[in-house]
């Protein structure tokens, strides 16, 4: 596939189900040992906190993660294309990512593997000059990376090399993982923003389930909302993914803003940030205004954009038709201080 222009439409997407050796493992799991991947419970009782109070609280593993993405040996240049990669473009770029969600998504991989794998594309590129042939390489090879530290079962490498039409070969796979390896320091502990999202979540349904659910029925309402809102922040986040004006923001503010968005998109009258969420985030929605105003220019033009595979996804019933909704202009002083 090219990089240089959308996929023409008369030539049928690899899909890896199409290779001799399928199928290919669906077995999903959370990153073991990945200390952003919490199940944040209700409040215990004085008898199971005995032990459970000896583990990091969901905040202070927040603020640890929050402390790591500050390392700039670690983060990636917001201004690497057209800089560091003079011959590479942002629509080169959004037209590789939107493919590896597709190719995650042929191979059952979970989400943290593409958030890993984006993460090492753009790092690798903020400091070594890449020729544009080799995109489609460098994209696949980033996930094979990712779904060894993120899955149960990575993709054999002739099943990556396939979803290419057999550009590559195994050996230039391998080349390339010890090249991406080897600029990294073999260190891809950088957060995510899907860390910081699942973070966030856990801890605002922990709160919000406590002040909504006075009443049966109310437990069903919230349950139903916040479901709607993980599934919508989600979507919003692999938008920013896709979006190279996104690169520059820190991971943690692009999950707030996405909370944030989601938040509006779903009750556009209600103020989508509060003091809670500025407490547990760190940020104030003025601090958000930035990167929430260019999610929201992506999910307003997606439609119009020749890359859908997000789109697509987020279409399902599974994510409850998400990427459906429209949002409308944000009011200015919903970026104000919160009254206290």
């Amino acid at each position: 596939m090219a990089l240089d222009a959308p996929p023409e439409e008369d030539h049928p997407k690899r899909r890896a189900s199409d290779h001799p050796d399928s199928p290919v493992s669906s077995k999903k799991r959370e990153v073991v040992g990945e200390i952003a991947n919490l199940d944040i419970q209700s409040p215990a009782t004085k008898e199971e906190t005995t032990e459970e109070s000896k583990q990091p609280s969901p905040c202070s593993i927040y603020k640890y993660l929050h402390t790591m993405e500050r390392d700039e040996n670690k983060r990636p240049l917001g201004n690497y294309i057209g800089t560091v990669q003079k011959r590479m473009t942002n629509d080169m770029r959004e037209i590789l990512i939107d493919w590896l969600v597709e190719v995650t998504e042929e191979f059952k991989l979970i989400s943290d593997t593409l958030y890993i794998g984006v993460s090492c594309i753009d790092r690798f590129l903020s400091v070594h000059p890449l020729d544009k042939n080799y995109l489609q390489l460098l994209g696949i090879t980033a996930i094979l990376i990712a779904s060894k530290q993120a899955d149960i079962c990575c993709p054999p490498e002739e099943r990556l090399c396939f979803m290419t039409d057999n550009t590559y070969n195994v050996s230039e796979v391998i080349q390339m993982e010890k090249d991406v390896l080897a600029c990294l320091n073999s260190d891809l502990c950088y957060p995510t923003s899907r860390n910081f999202l699942r973070i966030l979540i856990g801890i605002f349904h922990s709160h919000t389930n406590t002040l909504r659910c006075t009443k049966p029925f109310d437990y069903l309402v919230s349950k139903k909302y916040d479901q709607q809102m993980e599934f919508l922040a989600c979507y919003l986040l692999e938008l920013c993914l896709l979006s190279s004006k996104c690169i520059k923001f820190l991971p943690s503010i692009a999950a707030a803003s996405a909370i944030f968005l989601s938040r509006f998109i779903l009750e556009p009258k209600d103020h989508p940030w509060n003091q809670e969420l500025e407490c547990r985030s760190g940020y104030k929605a003025s601090d958000l205004q930035e990167c929430v105003l260019a999610i929201h220019e992506v999910h307003s033009n997606i439609s119009k954009w020749p890359v859908q595979a997000v789109r697509e996804k987020y279409m399902k019933s599974k994510f409850m038709s998400m990427a459906s909704l429209t949002a409308g202009e944000i009011p200015a002083n919903y970026f104000e201080p919160i009254d206290q």
